[in-house]
């Protein structure tokens, strides 16, 4: 397996995941760039023999250049920074399209996107983690191609209108989950109740949607059309419009999706 030379650009919650896995993939992370030193100093640290800096236009020659910064960052990151000609960057944005390059004739661009969530103090397990890519030309896509299979097992091209609808689908799948997870933590507390009393539903729940259909497995008074119990269940949210609000657009989405869902069964031979 080739190893190579990596400048890495950011010290987020990416970077933060991203530079030491590269390292232990064999790879030299030569440097860590970001907008204020303790920053890049504290990503560097948990890189061997990695510098840090702030200077965008004083980065080390590298194989790769790798853009851990958010989306809206990209831009001005490829404006500021001085890449030797024919360098590959690439960036690790879902919704951002390879297009992002198109002013920047003097690189290589590509996008290395790992689809997972980042959180600090979580280990990540980056073998099973799905590594989407794309890039201007083949030598670049093959460089991105043997950087992702060093660290994971699931590596896939994937164009940019494809990556834009996996990013929202991730929202869906992840964030949106989370923040209702949230909203259960807080009213069982508002309760007095233990959070543990719904993690064998959650488990169940994940478990099931990720072997079947999830619209075909829903349940609830909102598939029921229990109207009697949604309206229970809005005025005990009186208190939280927005939560409130929420839940009646969810039950609404939820019908149709049942519906629709069952129309289509009902076409089926």
């Amino acid at each position: 397996m080739a190893y190579y030379t990596i400048v890495l650009l950011g010290a987020g919650r990416v970077a933060q995941h991203l530079g030491p896995a590269l390292a232990q993939a064999g790879h030299k992370v030569l440097h860590v760039w970001s907008r204020t030193q303790a920053s890049a100093e504290a990503v560097a640290a948990t890189i061997p023999g990695a510098t840090a800096g702030t200077d965008p236009r004083r980065l080390p020659p590298a194989d790769l250049y790798v853009l851990a910064v958010p989306d809206g960052a990209v831009p001005q990151v490829l404006a500021a920074a001085e890449f030797a000609a024919g360098a590959v960057v690439a960036h690790t944005a879902g919704a951002l399209p390879l297009s992002v390059f198109a002013a920047h004739e003097q690189v290589r661009g590509g996008v290395l996107y790992p689809l997972q969530t980042f959180s600090p103090g979580r280990a990540i397990e980056w073998q099973t983690v799905p590594l989407c890519l794309e890039a201007a030309d083949a030598p670049a896509l093959a460089l991105l191609r043997a950087v992702a299979a060093s660290l994971s097992s699931d590596v896939r091209l994937v164009n940019s209108a494809q990556r834009l609808q996996l990013h929202v689908a991730a929202v869906w799948a992840c964030n949106f989950p989370n923040h209702l997870l949230g909203i259960s933590r807080a009213l069982l507390a508002e309760a007095n109740l233990p959070w543990s009393l719904l993690h064998p539903l959650i488990r169940e729940t994940i478990d099931k949607a990720l072997s079947e259909l999830p619209f075909a497995v829903q349940t609830g008074p909102a598939v029921r059309h229990d109207d009697a119990t949604l309206a229970r269940h809005e005025a005990a949210l009186v208190g939280k419009p927005a939560w409130q609000a929420l839940y009646k657009d969810l039950t609404v989405s939820i019908q149709q999706a049942v519906g629709a869902a069952a129309s289509n069964n009902e076409g089926a031979v």
